[in-house]
């Protein structure tokens, strides 16, 4: 009688690692809070006068995650992030975030009439932040005079596209859209 093989002794076939599941916002968020209270890297981002300056970071689960500045005066104009959920926080100054409370259609529009009370306005002071779902509206401003901000953003899945809006009062109008290969 032959003895059969040990279960040590069968050879295994490898198998490829799981992909790591996508990341959650409030997994998002706390990236952002743990990256921006990283002092050595938020002091190392050179910032600059006249514009924005930004620094692209390896966030968790395979998101995209950026490290920005903003002069005084700046923002970003009406935008969304299409299809990524997305946290941002204040690292250093303040921030003011405008955003819709309504969920827009996603495509097939040029120019929407809002309703009323649906506005919503943050400001975010140093360590402060928030988390957003897909299709969030909004616009980020440093309305300061005299002093830098300095943010945390983290996005998943990385940014597919965004779309930018002008605003006149109740009406919005989609203006433009851009896809990654327009930021390089």
């Amino acid at each position: 009688m032959s003895a059969s093989p040990s279960p040590l002794s069968v050879p295994v076939p490898a198998s490829a690692p799981a992909p790591a599941p996508a990341p959650t916002v409030a997994e998002l968020l706390d990236f952002v809070r743990r990256t921006a209270e990283d002092t050595a890297l938020i002091a190392s981002l050179p910032l600059d006068p006249e514009g924005r300056t930004w620094v692209r970071l390896d966030g968790p689960g395979g998101s995209e995650a950026w490290l920005i500045g903003w002069p005084p005066g700046t923002g970003t104009g009406w935008h969304d992030h299409a299809d990524s959920i997305g946290a941002f926080l204040t690292a250093a100054g303040t921030l003011r975030e405008r955003s819709l409370a309504a969920r827009l259609p996603t495509d097939g529009w040029k120019t929407l009439e809002l309703a009323g009370d649906i506005d919503r306005t943050r400001e975010l002071s140093s360590g402060q932040g928030r988390a957003f779902g897909r299709h969030h509206v909004h616009e980020v401003l440093n309305e300061s005079a005299t002093e830098h901000a300095v943010s945390v953003h983290a996005y998943y899945p990385p940014l597919p596209r965004i779309r930018r809006y002008s605003r006149s009062g109740a009406v919005l109008r989609l203006e433009q859209t851009e896809r990654p290969e327009d930021w390089q």
